[in-house]
């Protein structure tokens, strides 16, 4: 029996999809449901129908998992930030363990690979270091911020974010306040283009208290916005800085190319550990600050560095990994094609009076080999890409160096998935642990070691 959009059906969940989505069968048809949970029993409206799948909206649970909880937010099954919130704490790193070793098992094709149990957060709620908040124009003409409802651009108004930050929720709404005081002030309006304040970017230091506030813009010209910072400064006492980044561009990315500071500085500090670091806005931080701890605990315990090793930190950003590494081994290369990052490290290094990490500027396909040819054959290899993992040549780069060992620190495991099938024949996957650095979202990170295949 065919289905076609708008009809109803029941079908039973089988299992959690990558994307949080839950996944049943109906004539043997894949749909796919938001806020399921495995095991239900759901009848749902057909909202879309394709090929090969099908998506649905529940209309109601006919059988309910014990595992279903109330969601702690209000929107969550409107807004699209959190896709787990529905599901016992517990249960979500179940079904995340599961995830990661169904993909190792169907795209790296490793038989049976030992994935350890996820390693819970410490606090599953308020923990985001960073926020980017669009703002809209409610019904009233008040300025609201929030984030855009699932598969939409259409914003859900917030007043607080339960996986945020208390700091940063604090500081969103009292901005909101104060630039509500100003009528005369625009907002920008995707569809036409027309209109001033497009984001507030807020981030905080969870070990600093400190915060900073971002005022992203269409144009230079932003009215009272000196007055605008003295007044939210004066009310959040904790804010390091507040800046104006200016996007003209017609497009969905947030930061533009310019930013000035308005009051204050352009960056906080933070630290990982006994590791202190300034973050300015468009620095690559882990978002969770906490967990983060435990997370390069694992790439060092995975190390096993003796204090003589040179290790080459691979897309290193400010230089968190290598800097964390530092004091266990003999000297950290930092690799990394963004030159204002290289810039950061550079400064995180002297600021922790670091003597044993150097940076270079270039893309790691092109720098391993050049390190080579110096004679900086490495011991290890820590690779700590973003989502889109690893370029061929990257990996067909580390092979030629064959270093000993190789820790990979994943944000995505169907992309460290595919590389893994990518270095099957001259590396063993030895320990495979997930660490929950998103709680209440489908996302996982993970730690990989391998070692070199003696042939």
């Amino acid at each position: 029996m065919s289905i076609n959009k708008g009809d109803i059906v029941e079908i039973e969940l089988a299992d959690l999809a990558n994307g949080g989505d839950c996944v049943g069968r109906y004539d043997d048809l894949a749909v796919f449901v938001p806020g399921g949970v495995p095991g239900e029993l759901v009848k749902i409206r057909i909202t879309e129908k394709k090929k090969n799948y099908a998506r649905g909206e529940i209309v109601e649970v006919l059988r309910r998992a014990p595992e279903r909880v109330e969601a702690e937010c209000p929107v969550s099954g409107i807004c699209g930030g959190c896709q787990l919130q529905h599901i016992a704490y517990e249960k979500q790193l179940e079904y995340k363990r599961k995830m990661m070793k169904d993909l190792l098992e169907r795209i790296a094709r490793l038989e049976d690979p030992e994935v350890q149990p996820v390693f819970p957060a410490p606090h599953p709620f308020f923990y985001r270091n960073k926020a980017q908040f669009p703002l809209a124009r409610d019904s009233e003409g008040k300025i609201i911020a929030g984030f855009y409802e699932r598969g939409s651009h259409e914003i859900v108004p917030l007043d607080s974010c339960q996986i945020q930050h208390p700091l940063i929720n604090r500081t969103m709404k009292k901005t909101l306040e104060i630039l509500n005081d100003y009528p005369t002030l625009t907002v920008y309006n995707e569809k036409t283009h027309k209109g001033l304040l497009r984001h507030l970017v807020i981030r905080t230091g969870v070990c600093t208290n400190q915060v900073l506030l971002v005022l992203v813009t269409s144009g230079k010209e932003l009215p009272n916005k000196e007055e605008i910072a003295e007044r939210v400064m004066k009310e959040i006492p904790e804010l390091a800085g507040v800046l104006q980044n200016i996007n003209p561009e017609r497009s969905n990315v947030v930061l533009g190319k310019e930013t000035g500071v308005i009051a204050g500085r352009d960056y906080y500090l933070d630290y990982i550990g006994n590791v202190r670091f300034a973050i300015s806005i468009n620095s690559f931080f882990q978002v969770n600050t906490l967990q983060t701890r435990n997370l390069y605990d694992f790439v060092v315990d995975f190390a096993g560095l003796t204090g003589k090793e040179t290790v080459i930190d691979a897309y290193c950003g400010i230089g968190s990994i290598s800097l964390y590494l530092a004091e266990r081994a003999g000297e950290v290369i930092g690799i990394e094609e963004v030159p204002a990052a290289i810039e950061d490290a550079g400064k995180n290094a002297r600021l922790n009076d670091i003597n044993n990490c150097r940076f270079i500027t270039g893309r790691v396909e092109d720098k391993l080999p050049e390190l080579l040819a110096e004679g900086k054959k490495p011991d290890l290899i820590v690779f700590d890409p973003p989502r889109k993992g690893l370029a061929r040549e990257v990996i067909e780069a580390v092979i030629g160096v064959k270093p000993e060992k190789i820790v990979y620190v994943s944000c995505n495991p169907a992309t460290l998935a595919r590389d893994l099938a990518l270095f099957k024949e001259d590396y063993d996957v030895r320990k495979v642990q997930p660490v929950d650095m998103f709680p209440n979202t489908y996302h996982v990170e993970c730690v990989t070691l391998m070692s070199r295949v003696e042939k």
